[in-house]
């Protein structure tokens, strides 16, 4: 099955002039855990772990994974097709070095990698005079034919009984942060931020409460959040608050262009922003302000609603009113 993918990949590949193409297990959010939509390492290679990258060439494919996979990738990958790599032995760039050729292109998808992810592969492709170029669209989902659809669940309030904290509050201290560093605005990308700062949930992934999306919090207060109008449940826009304005997901890529014109500093967390983004804002002349994602730290402190949250939610349940 999966020796078909890579055959189909390679073909797609080579029309489009490339050597090889990288495979992380990403999406645009740079999520750990994916909708079933952006399960793309596991659709090609089978390996269904939380972390890992794959790299088709034309003559080679390998697979590489941290120790908590490795007896997990023997066992799911066909080894006649991935050769597996693991990162405690070899990593990818050395790898690199090893395999590519003057004169190879390699293809990455600019919004499954975060700037910090490439820099070290920029380094061996610069070395080596090898190109490496950004894929508008990604090669391999043009050949995935039966891919999911996106995830369309409910995004919801979060109400402050739970919250413990209004996103008006939260938007206030952030916003001050901004000012210190002379930044106009922060670009969120990081789903779990942005449920936090907004106080809204949601069910787009598995096993966690969040709604994909996008957001730009001003150094102003305001913020605009990007999501699929699809998932705005009744009562949602008015949870937000005037301070808060909603625009489709799609509209996301035209905002950094005009964010660019505007020549804004703008705060982004080179380790969770894809590499899209900020290559977008400073094509278009934007400044970047490189620091960690500024809800991170705030909202590791939790108020004391949620710490009360938090000892709720492990207490033992009792189940011995059920029935057996």
């Amino acid at each position: 099955m999966y020796k078909r993918q890579v055959h189909a990949l390679r073909i797609k590949l080579s029309r489009e002039g490339l050597t090889g193409f990288i495979i992380p297990h990403s999406d645009e959010f740079q999520n750990e855990y994916l909708p079933a939509c952006a399960e793309r390492l596991a659709w090609l290679t089978g390996f269904s772990g939380s972390a890992g990258t794959a790299i088709v060439l034309q003559d080679r494919a390998a697979i590489f994974v941290d120790g908590r996979y490795v007896l997990q990738v023997r066992n799911q990958v066909d080894l006649d097709v991935f050769a597996p790599q693991y990162l405690s032995e070899v990593s990818i760039s050395e790898w690199l070095i090893s395999v590519l050729k003057f004169g190879d292109v390699l293809g990455y998808d600019p919004w499954l990698h975060t700037p910090q992810d490439l820099k070290p592969i920029r380094e061996v492709c610069k070395s080596l005079n090898v190109g490496l170029i950004p894929c508008q669209k990604n090669p391999l989902d043009c050949i995935w034919t039966d891919r999911p659809p996106a995830p369309a669940a409910l995004a919801v309030p979060h109400i402050i009984q739970y919250a413990g904290q209004s996103s008006e509050e939260k938007r206030r201290d952030l916003a001050g942060k901004l000012k210190d560093v002379h930044a106009d605005m922060a670009l969120l990308t990081a789903p779990d931020s942005i449920a936090w700062l907004f106080n809204i949930r949601g069910s787009d992934v598995p096993h966690t409460p969040l709604p994909l999306s996008f957001a730009c919090l001003w150094n102003d207060e305001s913020a605009t959040l990007f999501i699929d109008r699809k998932k705005i449940s009744e009562g949602l826009i008015d949870h937000l608050g005037s301070g808060v304005s909603v625009a489709c997901i799609k509209e996301f890529a035209i905002t950094l262009k005009e964010i660019g014109y505007d020549r804004r500093r703008v705060l982004c967390d080179p380790r969770r922003t894809a590499s899209f983004i900020v290559d977008q804002l400073k094509e278009e002349g934007a400044e970047i302000v490189e620091s960690e994602d500024p809800c991170v730290l705030t909202k590791s402190c939790k108020n004391s609603v949620e710490i009360e949250g938090a000892r709720e939610a492990h207490k033992p349940v009792s189940y011995t009113h059920l029935t057996l």
